[in-house]
């Protein structure tokens, strides 16, 4: 319970890229628990998504892109309140009142990775890139016309590779499976990295398929 004195956690955002004008923005998202209350530190799972910035920051210079990097409020998912699907819609609402307009893009790791496609279906919303995400049986199906592509690793032992590719089968997404790869994304990081950046141009270009 926070001191009298003390104001509630609230969501951040780290900006990167164009500031004003931009036609685009790539709203990253990081991971966390199914359940915590405590305010999300800048511990790994925000930390992970830290060099996605940069390297989006890079490949999108010049393009009218703005980079954002979401901090939640809590560490936790938090059924039934789902407090990252509400910092995330808060952030789409800032974006849009920022950047008019603008389509937005949307990549999250792990429980990141879950609220990404959970707002799949969120208006300018053009583009989700789940990795390792968080998947559980029955997951919904947003209706969406937003190209969605999905990369596990074979290895993860903390999400389940297995729950993404049939949640791809099922709602029609791209799948990449990742031999080796592990939760953390650390043993390939120049695969995730260029995976991220490629997604992201092909959006940018109009492009349909993430792979071509």
């Amino acid at each position: 319970m926070s001191a009298p004195n003390q104001s509630p956690p609230r969501p951040r955002l780290s900006v990167r890229g164009a500031r004003t004008d931009a036609r685009t923005v790539v709203l990253l998202l990081h991971g966390g628990r199914a359940h915590g209350s405590q305010p999300a530190p800048r511990g790994a799972a925000y930390l992970r998504m830290v060099p996605f910035a940069w390297a989006l920051t890079r490949s999108t210079r010049g393009r009218a892109t703005a980079v954002w990097l979401l901090r939640n409020r809590v560490r936790g998912w938090n059924e039934p309140r789902r407090d990252p699907v509400v910092d995330a819609r808060w952030a789409l609402a800032e974006a849009r009142r920022r950047h008019p307009g603008a389509r937005i893009v949307l990549v999250g790791h792990s429980m990141g990775g879950r609220v990404a496609l959970r707002l799949a279906g969120e208006p300018d919303v053009v583009g989700v890139c789940a990795l390792a995400p968080w998947v559980e049986v029955g997951e919904p199906r947003p209706e969406t016309a937003a190209a969605v592509v999905i990369a596990h690793g074979d290895g993860d032992r903390v999400t389940d590779p297995r729950a993404s590719e049939a949640y791809a089968a099922r709602t029609g997404a791209s799948y990449v499976g990742v031999r080796g790869e592990t939760h953390a994304l650390l043993r390939r990081p120049l695969f995730w990295t260029r995976l991220v950046t490629r997604f992201v141009d092909s959006v940018l270009a109009h492009q349909v398929s993430p792979r071509d």
